[in-house]
């Protein structure tokens, strides 16, 4: 997929970074990629005026955003570089990713209610809901079958368009585009965990007889 492209590039770019924060606990760096993610969402929401949006606010922002979204690359490197990879630490990251997305909405939400914009209020809340559906889908699919990363929009595409959207201030675009994609691949990842499932059922229900039938109906192979 793209996005795994685009990470191991930028791991192997950043080789230096992470063996310079080899001795920082990964979990500490989750914290920080949280902790960014808050002062972004306070730049967004402050970006908003009674009726006009500070742009130097929302671009600011943006910037915080992307330094966060180093970090929350940052901290799989470091793990995998010191071998200290835990089920813990997946877990962690990946809720603290959840709260980090959630921040970045609710300051958005809070930038369009400062502008009195309830319509756009309302489009946030589409694509942070359809963000948290999309984690969501994979999550519980995938306790159900090995691998479901079907779909248009993941997280790094995501988080991606917020930061193109803040600073070149065409966040209502990159919102539409996050509101429609990302509520597409939960529902991609809702079909496929679907057929799936049934390809096992199928196995499953499948008696000898009807095994041995098909496979005497097959050709033979020389």
């Amino acid at each position: 997929m793209i996005s795994n492209r685009v990470e191991q590039a930028l791991s192997r770019a950043t080789d230096g970074v992470v063996r310079a924060l080899a001795h920082v606990s990964p979990d500490v760096l989750t914290i920080t990629e949280l902790a960014l993610n808050g002062v972004a969402c306070a730049f967004f929401a402050f970006a908003g005026g009674y009726d006009y949006v500070e742009l130097a606010f929302l671009r600011i922002g943006g910037l915080v955003a992307l330094l966060a979204a180093f970090f929350d690359m940052l901290d799989g490197c470091v793990a995998r570089l010191r071998g200290r990879g835990t089920k813990f630490g997946a877990f962690l990251d990946s809720t603290m990713d959840r709260y980090s997305d959630m921040l970045l909405y609710m300051g958005l939400i809070v930038l369009y209610a400062r502008l009195d914009r309830t319509p756009l209020m309302l489009l946030v809340w589409v694509a942070g809901f359809g963000s948290f559906m999309t984690s969501y889908a994979r999550a519980r699919a995938e306790s159900l079958i090995p691998h479901c990363t079907v779909g248009f929009l993941e997280r790094p595409e995501r988080i991606a368009f917020l930061v193109l959207g803040a600073l070149t201030n065409r966040m209502i675009a990159v919102l539409w585009v996050i509101a429609v994609l990302s509520n597409v691949t939960a529902i991609q990842r809702v079909v496929y965990t679907y057929v799936e499932l049934k390809k096992g059922w199928a196995r499953a229900e499948e008696t000898p007889d009807e095994t041995s039938s098909r496979s005497s109906q097959r050709s033979p192979i020389a």
